[in-house]
């Protein structure tokens, strides 16, 4: 068995997960999951640690479904988008330009607090699983995601509730 094939046997399953908690879509899932293992089959090369490598997929995974994402939006059926629960309009802009800043601000944020960040917000992994992703304690997983959401509340001026 090569490495590559041992890569994908390990971590297929956990990708498709992940990639399901992303998009919240199966079948879109499991064509995102192919996408990402021929993308890493063709820059395998430049997996060093064999490892690291369920951190290298993930990290993999999120730019494929955020180039699927970035096509398609625009062409999301109507009856699919979000349904709007509050008439306030001024409430709907604050929202949106709050989580436009939430999105520069967390570009900004160094690693590993920003992919720790949305392994957990977006991804919707558990701390259990962010650690694996990186081979270090839940602890440090715990310790990590919790200086990144400081950081982002610091950098965005807001006051901190827990």
């Amino acid at each position: 068995m090569t490495d590559y094939e041992r890569v994908f046997e390990e971590n297929s399953g956990f990708i498709f997960k992940y990639l399901m908690k992303l998009c919240g879509n199966a079948s879109l899932a499991e064509e995102l999951t192919e996408e990402t293992f021929f993308r890493a089959y063709i820059n395998f090369s430049s997996l060093h640690d064999l490892n690291r490598a369920s951190a290298w997929l993930c990290s993999i995974a999120k730019n494929t479904y955020y180039a699927w994402y970035n096509e398609n939006k625009r062409f999301i059926h109507p009856e699919e988008a979000p349904e709007a629960t509050s008439p306030d309009i001024s409430t709907s802009v604050v929202e949106r330009e709050l989580s436009k800043e939430a999105t520069l601000k967390l570009r900004e944020l160094e690693e590993p607090y920003k992919e720790v960040f949305m392994l957990s917000v977006f991804g919707g992994l558990t701390l259990k699983e962010i650690s694996a992703v990186y081979g270090k304690s839940e602890s440090w997983a715990r310790v990590t995601f919790y200086r990144a959401r400081k950081k982002l509340i610091e950098r965005m001026g807001l006051k901190d509730e827990m």
